[in-house]
């Protein structure tokens, strides 16, 4: 993971797409959508030369694989120099099962997530009620994926890159882990040039908001996830007036500091690894008789690992680094956690296999040493486009992240080439109000891993009109993740503009 104050990001549209989910709707079968309502497609007021973007039409044709249909988009890659370089940004539209009443325009996270594969999964990622009256679309955001892919590493290296020690405890581990986070920066500033400074969230939402204009959609109408929420939360506030129906689901927080994201998820992982391990104890684990024991026996076999590697398979070895992503990558979803305990026990019987192979689907890597994507370089450059590291000795943030999160804090808060960034921070944590945009959904896991409730919260609170649905659960993100009550709630916005009673609806397990 080469961003892992914003771990989520790189793993919400992989999360998303392997979970079996029937996709029903609880509302009345003749429901339509209603109050969408007109609004612009023009560009913004103020400026000049954007018209041609706003105004091209999209060649629709077939995709390279899969259903739906295929365009490019192409957007001016600095928004104060409209006539320079152009960027073509990779769109797939997956058309209603029935009469679209609009498009609903998603994004599964990352940052470096693909817009593109996600709508491609519109089967599972929205209820069938959604499906037959909206046109589920989906863009890879520059620099990510099929959309001007930022580049830093070459595969073997990357593989040396996530091999790394995230827990450096000598200066001998710190120096090499700063000259691992030194070429990583060089690397991307020697392969991707001048597109490294345009990759921004704030660029992205421009970008969608050209997207809106082009589908003929007046307002947009939006599912985003993890990152996605920040995306979204990005766009309001540069386009209140042009807000549909927004959902925004696993919040992360337009006004976090790296300091904030870094101890913030560590305490979230820390408790979803705590809640792995007392499942695991309720069903006889082999790894412990309590929770203690069970997450003491992780990390000594973590330490074991810093000090000698074991035989894993596809051409690694299983590392303390491939380990802790494996470990990672589970906490994402509760249904894994059988598999982790699993892959746990093969490597203390001495096995590595099982353990890389979770922290391969982590990273995006095939058997074959093949990157299946550039999330892991998308994540970095933009997360230090959005966010500047904090003034602060790195030493007493790692400190301050190990007592409040004991067992993922050294990792989540040592894990970031920002300091070594060839290209200045674009933009400054805030608040978003989006006054005068319509009312917004937003949704919160109580035992999210990566983006804690209380993020949610905080930008409910924040927003000047929106709504709250709480699932009390565990996993990443809630919306068609098996729980009836957030999808029913999700499903009758989208399609009605109705929010919860009181602005605040709980759904348990």
């Amino acid at each position: 993971m080469s961003r892992a104050r914003r771990p989520v990001r790189v793993l919400a549209a992989a999360a998303a797409l392997l979970l079996p989910v029937a996709g029903c709707s609880l509302l009345e079968p003749d429901t339509q959508p209603t109050g969408l309502g007109p609004g612009n497609t023009a560009p913004p007021a103020g400026t000049t030369g954007l018209e041609r973007f706003y105004e091209q039409q999209l060649d629709w044709g077939p995709c390279e694989r899969g259903d739906g249909e295929c365009a490019k988009l192409e957007v001016p890659m600095d928004y104060e120099q409209p006539d320079g370089r152009t960027l073509e940004i990779a769109v797939l539209r997956v058309p209603a099962k029935g009469e679209a009443a609009g498009s609903l325009v998603v994004n599964p996270g990352g940052p470096g997530g693909s817009g593109v594969d996600y709508a491609a999964a519109a089967d599972f990622i929205v209820s069938d009620q959604i499906r037959r009256h909206f046109d589920v679309v989906g863009f890879d955001p520059r620099g990510v994926g099929r959309s001007e892919p930022i580049d830093c590493l070459s595969d073997a290296e990357m593989d040396d890159y996530l091999a790394k020690d995230p827990t450096p405890d000598t200066p001998e581990e710190k120096a090499a882990g700063e000259r691992a986070q030194q070429d990583f920066a060089d690397g991307c500033e020697a392969k991707s040039g001048e597109l490294l400074g345009h990759v921004s969230t704030a660029d992205a939402a421009r970008d969608m908001d050209v997207l809106r204009a082009v589908l003929g959609d007046g307002k947009l109408t939006y599912l985003g996830k993890s990152y996605g929420t920040y995306l979204g939360a990005t766009y309001a506030d540069l386009f209140p007036d042009r807000v549909g129906r927004l959902v925004l689901d696993g919040v992360l927080p337009p006004d976090a500091t790296s300091e904030e994201v870094a101890i913030g998820q560590a305490k979230g992982f820390d408790t979803a690894t705590r809640a792995w391990a007392q499942d695991c104890v309720d069903d006889d684990c082999p790894l412990g008789s309590s929770a203690d024991e069970v997450v003491e026996h992780v990390q000594d076999q973590l330490e074991a690992l810093d000090a000698k590697p074991l035989p894993a398979s596809a051409g690694i070895k299983l590392t303390e680094g491939w380990a802790t992503w494996g470990i990672a990558q589970a906490m994402y979803d509760q249904g894994m956690w059988s598999q982790l305990t699993d892959a746990l026990v093969a490597a203390k019987d001495g096995d590595g296999g099982p353990l890389s192979e979770l922290g391969r689907s982590y990273a995006g890597r095939d058997a074959g040493g093949v990157y299946q994507n550039n999330m892991l370089e998308a994540l970095p450059a933009v997360s230090c486009l959005d966010t500047p590291d904090g003034p602060g000795d790195p030493d007493d943030l790692v400190a301050r992240a190990e007592k409040e999160a004991p067992i993922w804090g050294r990792a989540l808060a040592s894990e970031s080439p920002c300091a070594q960034w060839p290209v200045k921070a674009t933009n400054t944590p805030h608040e978003v109000e989006a006054k005068g945009a319509d009312p917004i959904l937003v949704v919160g896991t109580t035992r999210d891993p990566a983006t804690p409730y209380e993020w949610a919260k905080r930008l409910h609170e924040q927003l000047a009109d929106s709504a709250l649905v709480t699932h009390e659960g565990d996993g990443h993100t809630a919306y068609m993740r098996q729980n009836s009550c957030v999808d029913k709630a999700v499903d009758q916005y989208w399609l009605t503009g109705a929010l919860p009673d009181g602005g605040e609806l709980t759904c348990k397990e």
